[in-house]
């Protein structure tokens, strides 16, 4: 993936966006985020954010995850409200 682009196209399953190290997906179904994070896991990329946009039909979930040449560089703090 090139840094600092949007990966999108009308026929599109998912939204991905990278910046820098980080990679922004955002689903159109409930049922894609399993297999969004299940295929973007590794040991240099990492969940670290999920968010939850609009209600009903238009209801999107926004999945981050951030990646690392070295699996020592990730340190996830978690953010409460």
């Amino acid at each position: 993936m090139e840094e600092n682009k949007i990966y999108n196209h009308p026929d599109n399953s998912v939204y991905v966006k990278t910046n820098g190290d980080e990679i922004h997906i955002i689903c159109k179904r409930e049922d894609q985020m399993d297999e969004v994070v299940q295929r973007l896991s590794t040991d240099k990329c990492h969940l670290s954010g999920y968010e939850e946009w609009d209600e009903g039909e238009d209801k999107k979930w926004i999945l981050k995850f951030l990646v690392s040449d070295e699996e020592s560089d990730y340190i996830v703090t978690p953010e409460y409200n």
